[in-house]
């Protein structure tokens, strides 16, 4: 048993890799996009409010298997993309999802009395938002983003069934 992991250990150590560089590439697009619709969700627009809803209920409902093997089979005869690439697409689609969630939680969470201090000294929205509010909604939500990470690496190994060269497809 030894032997056979001392002869694979460079195999392995490139799996993990990529196994890396999926969960990194995924985590910082989810966290980007994940924030936008979290925005989306507190901005006073219905019509922004019901296609992030719509985004986030359908994401996190069907399965990363499903959505994964949709960018491999169907994207993929579409747009020239590798299984790294499907997978990765499909994962940071899924995480942004709950991601979102958790911004919004953390959005909610911040005190009423800190955006009507902000708007009493005359911030807009958008101002009180980015300066305000979101800073301390991060600072809320970091233990719910580190969940989010480790549960990214771990649905990272999808990436095996559509080639996508990780730990779990070595």
């Amino acid at each position: 048993m030894i032997s056979l992991l001392t002869s694979n250990f460079h195999s392995f150590l490139v799996a993990f890799g990529y196994t890396l560089l999926s969960s990194i590439i995924a985590l910082i697009a989810s966290t980007v996009l994940g924030t936008l619709f979290a925005i989306l969700q507190i901005v006073p627009s219905k019509t922004a409010n019901f296609i992030a809803r719509a985004y986030i209920e359908v994401f996190r409902n069907i399965p990363l298997l499903i959505i994964v093997m949709f960018f491999y089979l169907v994207v993929t005869k579409i747009v020239k993309i590798g299984g790294f690439t499907a997978g990765t697409i499909g994962l940071t689609l899924y995480t942004s999802a709950f991601i979102a969630e958790t911004v919004r939680a953390g959005i909610n969470s911040v005190g009423i009395g800190q955006t009507e201090g902000a708007r009493a000294n005359g911030l807009s929205f958008w101002q009180t938002l980015r300066i305000i509010i979101l800073p301390q909604a991060f600072k809320i939500a970091i233990p719910s983003f580190g969940n989010q990470f480790i549960n990214l690496v771990k649905n990272s190994s999808i990436l095996a069934f559509v080639a996508g060269g990780d730990l779990m497809y070595t």
